[in-house]
């Protein structure tokens, strides 16, 4: 399996700004993992110790829930994943599973902290990016939570108002 470029990985949003000594560097420390379709790169609650930047394919994020598995959204080429476990240091907040058959970069805690031995600077970089990509989920799941509250809030009002018509009607008899 090759490698995937400096070029592709610089296009990614985990890695930019990241110079070519440092992406190297992460390509030599961290092994390409393939995964077919059906599999997991990791189930809900485990703990791992790696981030995964997705080269090739789709995956589903999944959140359990009363025995069940329930999707939250589709990742693709470029995205990350498993970075808040990173953050964090906590189990994993969700499940991943290949759609179909993924080549994902497996970035390993001790593959960061070697890259903090090297260069301070672009260890800070990477670890802003993750903090970004973090922030961008937050902010869409803050946005979406917000629109489902309203429309809930709409259709409750619309419910009371019907409620109070239904009263009216009783009232006048």
């Amino acid at each position: 399996m090759s490698q995937p470029s400096i070029a592709l990985l610089q296009q990614m949003p985990i890695f930019g700004g990241l110079n070519s000594d440092s992406l190297q560097l992460l390509l030599q420390l961290s092994p390409a993992v393939t995964i077919t379709s059906g599999n997991f790169f990791f189930r809900e609650q485990e703990t791992g110790g790696s981030m995964f930047v997705l080269e090739e394919g789709k995956v589903a994020i999944l959140k359990s829930w009363e025995g069940n598995d329930h999707l939250l959204t589709y990742l693709a080429q470029g995205d990350c994943f498993g970075e808040m476990e990173m953050m964090n240091l906590c189990p994993r907040v969700a499940s991943v599973m290949a759609v179909t058959d993924c080549t994902a970069l497996q970035i390993s805690k001790a593959s960061l902290f070697h890259l903090y031995e090297k260069d301070l600077e672009q260890f800070t970089l990477i670890q802003m990016n993750m903090g970004r990509e973090v922030s961008r989920r937050l902010r869409t799941l803050d946005q979406e939570l917000f629109e489902r509250n309203v429309k809930e809030n709409v259709a409750i009002k619309k419910i009371l108002s019907h409620q109070d018509l239904i009263e009216q009607e009783g009232d006048r008899t």
